[in-house]
């Protein structure tokens, strides 16, 4: 258990966090929540003892053990990938080298062999015969191949150490886990696999995600970060969601009622201050007033950006064919193999499955980013296509600020027809100054998405649109793209995002195409299906979750 007591963060004299009082009990998963700039990663430092804090008590349960997952993806180069996720059982880990150098000896004597046998016992007891086993398991739940589990971690790449760090804070049944984005990087197999360990793990689990399936699915209480206060909600995301929109609804209309009564008030005050009889009075309302006015305080810190596609024109019948397209990566590695597909008028695919790079290489082909090795592909006539790349950062490299940014992409040169759509992106006054090259992940995202907005296309193309977004972005495009009357081809790593948009579903296997038209989560409990998708990564390096 932890107990936070009149905990409170000041950055440049602004309270991030004040007189904070919370209790995280075992059995319960919590999700830490709250609009960009909140807190959330910088409460989890404060947790634990990371961040120092400016005054009041975070107290462990004696004895109990918390496990973080490390943000430094270069922290374990020097290690393999096994010895890494086993240093997340500090205690075990420490016995295990013990062990490995006594037994390493050239002169082993009676004394080291007494060692060896108290070392032999600790391991036992701490689960360590097993370990190498639950490693293994952990890795492959998470998506790392096994070819990998025992290559150095300087061997790997980004999206695979981040599994590994994963399985590194997992590791041990620590008494108390706290994941920071645990599902970046992940593909939904490996999330589902997270899922089920967190809804299995009976001690204190706290943690921050923009994935609302996710927070959905294992958060048992949500602690929302707003205003420099922490509230705690017993339920998950949707119950807190629904629950802060009547809060909202109700601290509205209790502001317009105090509104209205204020009126009141100061035209009483206007009319009888000058008039001794009402005096006594005026001065009692104007007391009334100030209170009031000092109550106002605002509903909510979050700001939720408007999205909104309107294409120029109405797509026809004939939308996309693609023909046998063949394409490889830089390595050679075979990426689309013969592969076509027919896109209607009405659909909305989301390409789903492990093969992310043959994925963002059909994107990059039908977009024309890129060409393919052999094979051809038709747009209709009536169709226009706007799309949003997984990396966009060469777009912002150079000196433009916002507005100029958005200026080369729009018809009409207005400035405040431009600043208009970067106002919907909650770029407003001099936020819309700023360089695009010192724009963060989220802000390029943003910055995107208004592009997007000014092109008036009927088809759009979007690879991992969530990434870098927060939840009020997220909920925001999700609800633009449910509503978008045009075509919509996506690939997404959010559950909610993917089982709200998509009404067909293409996965790519290592052996064919699976094509159906139907809900994702219909889609993946069809028993057909998993039959099909066990049969097409046989034999694959690519190991899926059935």
């Amino acid at each position: 258990m932890i107990t936070v007591s009149d905990v409170s963060l000041h950055f440049s004299e602004k309270p991030l966090f004040k007189d904070v009082n919370l209790k995280f009990t075992a059995g319960n998963c919590y999700g830490i929540i709250g609009a960009n700039g909140a807190g959330k990663s910088t409460f989890l430092k404060v947790l634990s003892g990371e961040q120092d804090r400016d005054s009041g008590e975070i107290i462990i349960t004696p004895g109990e053990r918390m496990a973080v997952l490390k943000q430094d993806h270069f922290a374990f180069d020097s290690y393999s990938v096994k010895e890494t996720v086993m240093m997340g059982y500090p205690k075990l880990y420490e016995v295990s080298k013990a062990r490995d150098e006594i037994y390493a000896k050239e002169d082993f004597t009676e004394e080291d062999g007494i060692k060896s046998a108290e070392l032999e016992a600790q391991f036992g007891e701490l689960g360590g015969y097993e370990s190498e086993n639950q490693i293994e398991q952990m890795l492959s739940g998470l998506g790392l191949e096994e070819k990998y589990h025992d290559k150095m971690m300087s061997e790997l790449d980004e999206s695979q150490k981040v599994r590994v760090l994963l399985a590194q804070a997992l590791f041990g049944n620590p008494d108390i886990l706290v994941l920071d984005e645990p599902t970046n990087g992940l593909d939904l197999e490996s999330i589902s696999w997270l899922e089920d360990f967190l809804l299995d793990f009976e001690n204190v689990v706290i943690v921050v995600s923009h994935d609302r399936h996710f927070l959905n699915t294992v958060c048992t209480v949500i602690c929302d970060i707003d205003y420099g206060k922490i509230t705690q909600f017993a339920g998950n995301y949707d119950f807190w969601y629904q629950m802060s929109q009547i809060l909202q609804k109700q601290a509205k209309d209790q502001k317009r009622k105090n509104e209205e009564k204020a009126k009141d008030l100061k035209e009483f005050i206007q009319r009888f201050a000058s008039n001794a009889a009402k005096s006594r009075q005026a001065t009692s309302r104007k007391k009334i007033l100030e209170k009031l006015e000092l109550d106002d305080l605002p509903v909510t810190s979050r700001k939720f950006p408007f999205v909104q596609f309107k294409p120029d024109r109405e797509i026809g019948n004939n939308v996309l064919e693609c023909r046998k397209l063949n394409s490889k990566d830089e390595d050679g590695v075979q990426l689309l193999n013969d592969f076509s597909l027919i896109v209607n008028r009405t659909d909305k695919i989301a390409f789903v499955g492990v093969e992310h790079n043959t994925i963002s290489s059909l994107f990059d082909i039908i977009s024309g980013e890129k060409k393919a090795e052999s094979g051809e592909y038709f747009w209709g006539q009536t169709t226009s296509c706007s799309y949003l790349a997984r990396d966009n950062n060469q777009f912002f490299n150079n000196d433009y600020n916002i507005t100029e940014w958005l200026k080369q992409f729009s018809k009409e040169q207005d400035d405040a027809y431009v600043r208009g759509f970067l106002g919907r992106m909650l770029f407003s006054g001099d936020e819309s100054l700023k360089k695009v090259k010192i724009l963060s992940g989220g802000e390029k995202v943003r910055c995107m998405l208004s592009k997007l907005m000014l092109a008036g296309s009927n088809i759009l193309i979007m690879d991992d649109p969530t990434n870098h977004l927060d939840l009020e972005a997220i909920e925001s495009l999700n609800r633009a793209l449910v509503d978008f009357p045009g075509v919509i081809l996506f690939t997404s790593h959010d559950h909610e995002f993917i089982s709200t948009i998509a009404n067909r579903i293409v996965e790519i296997t290592p052996k064919g195409v699976i094509d159906r038209m139907m809900p994702f989560d219909d889609y993946m409990a069809d028993d057909q299906i998993r039959a099909m998708r066990e049969e097409y990564y046989k034999d694959s390096d690519r190991k899926i979750k059935f």
